[in-house]
């Protein structure tokens, strides 16, 4: 697939969700990375922005099949992966799955459910593939988990372990909407009609072919070498208890090809890394406690980004 081709595909995704979620391209834009780089996204923002309606949409502009599931405390680990039930008539056991086998998991709400079922999807995330019974299920590429979580209401939530974080290529916050998009979404009367008529603007295997296309995208060696210099200093950074681990940078790389491709280029530049490197490594930094608790995860990567040298061009 060319680079224009790959980057029309792409602006027609972005252009048919912006009809649900209003003066929020740049989210978007990175919700479409997340899917291409083959990541997960975690969306954490307060009640009512929009988080739902833009994970709804990317699932409604690609035909596929996709899922939703309000996640809550007495929800199972078989409620996402499935059960096994006896039949009668064969006097055997059939495996139902559950509503993780789709393209694409809304997990709405993630933080509400037990570590338990959140550990559910660990296997699923990484590696494509569910284990129930003794027996293991490959997911139907291409696979997605979009989670949602309300960073604001502590009650009757359980928080993300890091383990589970660092299953996600993004995390990323929409934020209130400016004016003139809040206007528009008066207009609309919110936007459950426009999720009803929204229609798919690419296909699975379209998809496919743009996540092919990614893995192509040149990361020169002193690129490389920049990633690598990221996470090396931030693990030697003060105020930093846990740093970047070898999958950190392999996802910060994955991340970074997709930004690239959705330019309509096929090789990688520093600016890609620093447009990227916020939304990939803020949630994966564990700070120390007892350091400065005015300085956020945000902050610490942006002063690493600044502190790290970037690679010349000879």
């Amino acid at each position: 697939m060319p680079p224009e081709t790959f980057a029309n595909l792409f602006e027609g995704i972005a252009d048919n969700i912006t009809t649900v979620v209003h003066g929020k391209r740049e989210a978007i834009e990175f919700a479409i990375v997340a899917l291409l780089a083959e990541g997960h996204l975690l969306i954490e923002d307060v009640p009512g922005v929009g988080k739902t309606s833009l994970a709804k949409a990317l699932s409604g502009s690609i035909d596929c099949s996709w899922k939703r599931v309000q996640f809550t405390p007495d929800l199972l680990p078989t409620d996402l992966v499935g059960v096994s039930i006896y039949e009668r008539s064969t006097e055997q056991f059939r495996f139902t799955p559950g509503p993780i086998f789709a393209n694409i998991l809304l997990a709405d709400e993630i933080n509400r459910a037990s570590p338990k079922t959140q550990s559910a999807l660990l296997e699923a995330m990484e590696e494509r593939q569910v284990s129930a019974d003794g027996t293991t299920y490959t997911l139907e590429p291409p696979f997605m988990v979009i989670a949602t979580q309300n960073p604001v209401e502590q009650e009757g939530t359980y928080r993300l372990p890091e383990s589970q974080l660092d299953r996600f290529l993004l995390r990323i916050s929409l934020g209130y909407p400016g004016r003139t998009a809040e206007m528009a979404i008066l207009d609309g009367q919110g936007s459950n009609d426009a999720l009803t008529k929204l229609q798919a603007v690419v296909s699975a295997d379209e998809v496919m072919q743009m996540i092919d296309m990614v893995k192509q995208v040149y990361l020169a060696p002193a690129l490389k070498s920049y990633l690598i210099d990221i996470s090396e200093a931030s693990r030697r950074h003060a105020a930093i208890e846990l740093g970047f681990s070898p999958r950190a940078t392999l996802q910060l790389a994955a991340a970074v090809r997709g930004f690239a491709a959705a330019r309509g280029r096929d090789y990688a530049t520093p600016d890609d890394v620093k447009a990227v490197a916020t939304a990939v490594l803020s949630h994966r930094l564990v700070l120390r406690a007892g350091s400065n608790a005015r300085v956020t995860a945000e902050e610490t990567v942006a002063e690493l980004l600044a502190d790290v040298p970037v690679p010349v061009a000879r």
